[in-house]
């Protein structure tokens, strides 16, 4: 039997938005600049992340974000026609 192997799904220097759950209401939803990738614990990849207003620093698991904006999604970013 073949084991499945978890991977980070973001890289250094993307942007992720968190929106907190009912238990996580004390950290602040938002966007998070990943800082870096951590080791994969319990099947769940963690980051160190960097919230993009307030700069506070913490580590999150790759399950707590709502999406990955694409860079066309980032703010300032500018929006081309296709």
């Amino acid at each position: 039997m073949e084991v499945a192997k978890v991977r980070h799904k973001f890289a250094v220097g993307e942007q992720v938005e968190f929106l907190p759950g009912r238990n996580e209401l004390h950290v602040p939803p938002g966007l998070y600049t990943i800082v870096r990738q951590l080791p994969i614990e319990a099947n769940d990849c963690q980051y160190r992340v960097r919230h993009v207003r307030d700069g506070h620093e913490r580590v999150m698991r790759e399950s707590q974000f709502a999406a990955r904006l694409t860079q066309a999604d980032r703010p300032g970013a500018e929006k081309r026609p296709r």
